[in-house]
Formats: structure tokens, sequence, C-alpha cells
């Protein structure tokens, strides 16, 4: 059983909701990432990393500027490797790997998985990749061990909702709302059908991402059925808030953190 399933089977035991946290690898410089994700590991559940792309088509302005800045500091998918090693001294939170299909292509596919399995990661999600062309990373994860989480969306026929529940490890990434990412005011009308339909064929648990930047989103999403919640531009806009102040930076992440995961707890 992967750190990830583990992970929501005994979230499941007690009845809570799952906090999933974001955060761009490299922002805003490489050396305080695992710090960033210690603070963030104290109570999120799992951890998200997103490796810095020149052009990532699924990321709004606030993720879209952090990988801009990442890169600009010298950020690599080496770098990214690295970071996750030095996390995995410290800590056994899951680490799922976030990352656009050209720099696993560029990696090459089997050498990807192998590399990131074996410094920690425990799943991988490529948004633009499609169900039906990923055998060859479907086969890499199967072969190493990690999970490979496929996205479903709104504009999910039922046909393809089928096929990717089948495949899909660890958990079900199910998007909110048509669009991409970044904070909003309120979650979409669309959610609580979406769930319920996804619930019906899951075997997998179920994360909701996209727009949910507040405690009362992560209430709505997990009363709505989800077993998760993924947060990810109200992260990276604390940090952007506190670039100056690294200490407050810090505090106000896990103060937030703490806020979210107390909501998750009691959604459920």
């Amino acid at each position: 059983m992967s750190r990830i399933s583990a992970k929501f089977e005994a979230l499941r035991s007690k009845r809570e909701g799952a906090l999933i946290a974001f955060v761009t690898a490299g922002y805003p410089k490489p050396e305080l990432t695992p710090q960033i994700v210690q603070t963030l590991a104290s109570h999120a559940d799992i951890i998200e990393l997103g490796i810095p792309f020149s052009d990532p088509i699924a990321d709004g302005p606030t993720i879209q500027g952090a990988a801009d800045r990442a890169l600009k500091a010298g950020t690599t998918p080496e770098t990214v490797r690295e970071i996750i090693s030095q996390i995995r001294c410290t800590s056994e939170v899951p680490l799922v790997v976030l990352t656009y299909y050209n720099i696993v292509f560029k990696w090459g596919v089997d050498e990807f998985v192998r590399d990131f399995t074996a410094a920690g990661m425990d799943g991988i999600i490529i948004p633009d990749l499609p169900v039906e062309e990923a055998g060859e990373v479907l086969e890499a994860t199967r072969k190493y061990g990690a999970d490979l989480i496929l996205l479903v969306a709104p504009t999910t026929t039922p046909e393809r909702l089928k096929r990717i529940c089948d495949l899909s490890g660890g958990f079900l990434y199910v998007v909110s709302l048509l669009g991409v990412t970044g904070a909003r005011e309120q979650l979409s009308e669309s959610i609580k059908p979406l769930i319920a339909d996804v619930r019906k064929i899951s075997r997998v648990p179920i994360a909701v991402g996209f727009g949910i930047s507040n405690p009362e989103h992560v209430k709505g999403v997990i009363m709505a059925g989800a077993d998760g919640a993924i947060v990810g531009s109200a992260f990276i806009n604390l940090i952007t808030k506190n670039l100056k102040d690294q200490q407050k930076m810090l505090r106000e992440l896990d103060q937030f953190g703490k806020i979210l995961k107390a909501t998750a707890r009691l959604a459920h």
C-alpha cells in the first residue's frame, strides 16, 4: 500500500477529510521549499510539489507567477528531485509531484518515475496527459510503486470517467470548475453533482481542487462527499505576501494550514 493510500485509509478510520496542500517547488527560492513543506506538513495530510514550467496551461496567474520566479531562481526538475530527497530525510508525509508532460518526456518517462520515486515521490499528476495517452506513465508508476493520479472535470463524459476511475491510483483529482487554478470567492454549483457522479464509480478516494481557497470551500467539498480538498493558490498568496519576512511567512502558512485542517476534520 502506498503512503497516499495508507494516509486516506487512516483518515477514513478517524472520519476525517484530507487537506492536500500544493506549493510550487523552488518558490521563492529552492532552499526555502523544504521549510515551507515542513511547516505545511504539520497540518496537511499530503503535499503536492509543482515542478515550475514555462507554459503551465492549467494554472492561473498566482501559480504561473510562482513558477516564473522559481525558474528565475534556478529551479530545474533536478532541483526538485533534490528538494524531495531533502524532505524525505525528516518527513514521511506523502509527496505528490505535479508536472507537465514535456518535463517527463524530456527526462525519459521510465527514468523520471524511477528517479523521482527513488528520491521519495509517492504519486504524480500530469494535467496535460489525457488518459488515452497515459499508458507509458501508468506502466512506469506500477513498475516503481508510485501512484498515477488522474483528473476528471465537469466536462468529462461518463465513458471517460469510468476509464479514468479504473486507472487512477492514490486518489482521483476532481477539477471543481472549468478554467485554470486560482482562488475563487465561491464554489462552482456543478461540484456537488460532479462529486456524486464520481462517487458512484471511483474505487479510490476523491479530492477536489481548483478554486478551493478558504475554510468554507474545504467544508463544502467534503460535506458534498469528497474525501479531501486541495488548496494551492491560497498558500502561494501567503508566500508572496511575506517574501520579505520569512518567519512571518512560515507562521502564516502554519496558522492557515491549521485552520483548514481543523475544518476538514470536522466537516467529514
